[in-house]
């Protein structure tokens, strides 16, 4: 069964020429609306998703505007406010050494050097210079885990963990 990735979220529409105004979801917006790619459109109200060729995109303020192929005004986009746009597995590109996607983290248990477990990764922040790991410890706690190579020293996602180096106070 295929396995889809949220790319962003259509929250409006952009002008009469059938742009939508979009909600971005992916570190990688050039390369996921680039013209020509196949994206697929999940609407609440449909049981399969629709699926588009990109015609342009742009950024205008904060937003991604794209427009597809065969969809040249309002009316025809307009029933895809609030719509997620997803793409299957099969579309995720090959990263760079020690660069993963967020599905792959969420879910791994921490450990430290020593053995000990930390807990399992529920969440990923991103406020700036480096990804934040909200880790759900014992009890509920939840401890942060910067991903820097000072406190990540290895992960392997196909056994699901990861192994850290705990700087003085991270754990308490």
């Amino acid at each position: 069964m295929e396995r889809w990735f949220n790319v962003g979220k259509i929250v409006n529409t952009h002008g009469i020429r059938g742009e939508v105004r979009v909600i971005s979801k992916t570190d990688f917006a050039d390369e996921r609306y680039k013209t020509g790619n196949t994206l697929y459109i999940f609407m609440d109200n449909a049981s399969d998703p629709v699926e588009v060729k990109v015609k342009s995109h742009r950024v205008h303020k904060s937003f991604d505007l794209l427009s597809f192929e065969g969809y040249d005004n309002i009316n025809l986009v307009e029933k895809f406010k609030g719509a997620m746009i997803k793409i299957p597995e099969s579309q995720l590109g090959e990263l760079e050494e020690g660069e993963y996607y967020f599905h792959e983290i969420i879910g791994c248990t921490v450990v430290t050097e020593q053995g000990e477990t930390v807990g399992t990764v529920k969440e990923i922040l991103t406020p700036g210079a480096n990804d934040v790991w909200v880790v759900k410890g014992k009890g509920g706690k939840e401890i942060l885990i910067p991903y820097i190579s000072d406190v990540v020293k290895h992960v392997d996602v196909k056994e699901k963990l990861i192994t850290i180096h705990p700087m003085e106070g991270l754990l308490e």
